[in-house]
């Protein structure tokens, strides 16, 4: 764990829970795409760039999750890296406790004011495409997350963030984290006209095409879709719903689950609404979901 892996000649990833790209900018200076879930995290990654012989130029961050930008604080502390992310995730990344407060819905309780859903504060900037380091192209990847973006080193190298789920992670968990619907359907079709030469995925083994792994994501939520139809052929509320959806994959409940398939399933009923195949309405206090 944390080995580091040269896949061109000048790109390179960390193995880890949630893969860091690296981009040796010059031979002495390195960008690291994704910083990893702590600070034992960001010390692997001071150890592995001492051991090459390289400074940190900059972190980026596809997305403010925590487990993608857990490491900037202790790496901005130890060697005084700017970081940047897209759009509304630099400001997640800057004031961190918006990621669990977004997902419970109101002020996280406790239990889930740690370190999976809250990162520590680090000094956060918008990344734009005029700020991106030499060699490194930007792409947006909605869906997964508010503006969440990939990286494409000159070495024809993508960096797919949390775009995609491993085969494991899909057959395992079935309601993996999303947060638009629709965007991250645009985004597995785009994904799938990409061209380079590895494409690494963070929470899947690189591969050389993507679009099989693209169109397993796609049919999980299908699936979902069709699953969240199903149930509601009779007026159900939300807790109903997600105690039903749990039930029927099998999964286990803990605060963390809570919210993350929670939030996830409100983005499915938001998308089949809108679709027009769900109707809502109010009786008796309680929001009702039905099947149009």
């Amino acid at each position: 764990m944390y080995e580091l892996i040269q896949v061109a000649p000048r790109t390179y990833y960390i193995q880890c829970p949630a893969k860091m790209g690296i981009w040796k900018l010059s031979d002495t200076e390195a960008v690291l795409i994704d910083s990893g879930n702590d600070k034992d995290a960001g010390r692997k990654v001071q150890k592995i760039l001492e051991a090459q012989g390289w400074t940190l130029h900059s972190i980026l961050n596809t997305h403010a999750n925590a487990d993608h930008n857990g490491g900037n604080a202790l790496l901005q502390q130890r060697l005084h890296a700017p970081a940047y992310a897209p759009g509304i995730d630099a400001a997640i990344t800057s004031h961190p406790i918006l990621e669990p407060a977004f997902l419970y819905g109101g002020f996280p309780p406790k239990p889930l004011r740690n370190k999976f859903l809250l990162a520590q504060k680090s000094d956060c900037q918008v990344l734009t495409e005029e700020m991106l380091p030499e060699g490194l192209t930007m792409l947006p990847l909605p869906g997964h997350f508010f503006d969440m973006c990939g990286f494409r080193t000159e070495d024809g190298v993508w960096f797919l963030a949390d775009c995609l789920s491993g085969a494991n992670i899909v057959e395992k968990y079935h309601v993996n984290f999303i947060y638009d619907v629709a965007g991250y359907l645009e985004t597995l079709d785009k994904v799938c006209t990409l061209e380079g030469r590895l494409f690494i995925p963070a929470h899947a083994e690189p591969v050389e095409d993507i679009r099989p792994l693209a169109e397993l994501n796609r049919s999980k939520v299908l699936e979902i879709c069709r699953v969240l139809e199903e149930l509601c052929r009779e007026p159900l509320g939300f807790e109903e719903i997600l105690q039903k959806v749990f039930a029927h994959y099998q999964l286990t409940m803990d605060f963390n689950q809570y919210v993350l398939v929670g939030s996830t399933i409100r983005s499915y009923l938001a998308y089949l609404l809108d679709q027009g195949r769900l109707s809502a309405e109010f009786s008796d206090c309680r929001l009702l979901w039905r099947r149009a």
